[in-house]
């Protein structure tokens, strides 16, 4: 979460992500419903606050913070909030499947050509492409501070 003396997000190039094929099975996630205006999110801050709130409360926080969303609506995206273990009170979901992964760096009005290049490296890989996560590294004011803004794609296969 943010602070008022430094940057909430990692700085630099996520190196761990650029195309990585993941494995999970149950991998625990709280989940939350953000409101959003043509994928434009309204409320998203204050349902990761509380979401990191249960998570802390619980000692469920992982050693690397991993926020998923599912953009699967122009009014709203699923939020996953990764755990190490089920947080009581809170809504939880868990992922299995194999997902490949992508880095992307640039303004948020390239994620429609970046989708496409996932569909496409999807694509090559000769898989089949099931749901896209997206994996926001920094907010707007950590990306602005840092002069870069990367995005992570996770496409479950």
């Amino acid at each position: 979460m943010a602070t008022e003396t430094g940057p909430c997000c990692p700085a630099g190039y996520p190196a761990a992500w650029q195309e990585k094929e993941i494995v999970w099975q149950d991998k625990p996630f709280v989940k939350g419903r953000v409101r959003s205006l043509l994928h434009i999110p309204l409320n998203f801050s204050g349902v990761l606050a509380r979401n990191l709130r249960l998570i802390e409360a619980a000692g469920a926080r992982p050693e690397e913070m991993l926020i998923l969303t599912d953009e699967n609506s122009l009014c709203g995206a699923d939020m996953y909030v990764a755990a190490t273990k089920d947080v009581p009170g809170a809504p939880m979901a868990r992922l299995s499947g194999t997902f490949l992964t992508k880095v992307f760096e640039g303004p948020y009005r390239q994620i429609p050509v970046w989708i496409d290049e996932m569909r496409r490296h999807v694509l090559s890989k000769g898989k089949d492409l099931k749901r896209l996560y997206f994996h926001y590294r920094t907010c707007p004011k950590c990306a602005k501070r840092y002069g870069k803004n990367y995005l992570v794609l996770l496409a479950q296969v």
